[in-house]
């Protein structure tokens, strides 16, 4: 999940949810405006959804190799 950058300066900055004994209940996303303590943190690493959207775009057209990698992986441990 990235940190997502809005036109209005808004970040929406992934957040997870979890038990007491560390399992993951669920992710969502936590709206921090300029002016925000924590805004300056974020902003740094934060993309336009656009940009988000072509690395997701990028990520699914080239990672054939790593696909094919794992799979093999996976089907030596279910042999395993």
């Amino acid at each position: 999940m990235y940190v997502i950058r809005l036109a209005d300066g808004t970040l929406r900055v992934p957040q997870s949810l979890t038990s007491e004994d560390g399992r993951l209940i669920g992710n969502a996303y936590v709206e921090v405006e300029p002016g925000d303590p924590e805004y300056d943190r974020w902003v740094q690493e934060s993309l336009t959804e656009e940009e988000a959207a072509e690395r997701r775009r990028r990520w699914a057209e080239e990672n054939d190799e790593l696909e094919r990698e794992f799979l093999a992986f996976k089907a030596d441990q279910e042999g395993a």
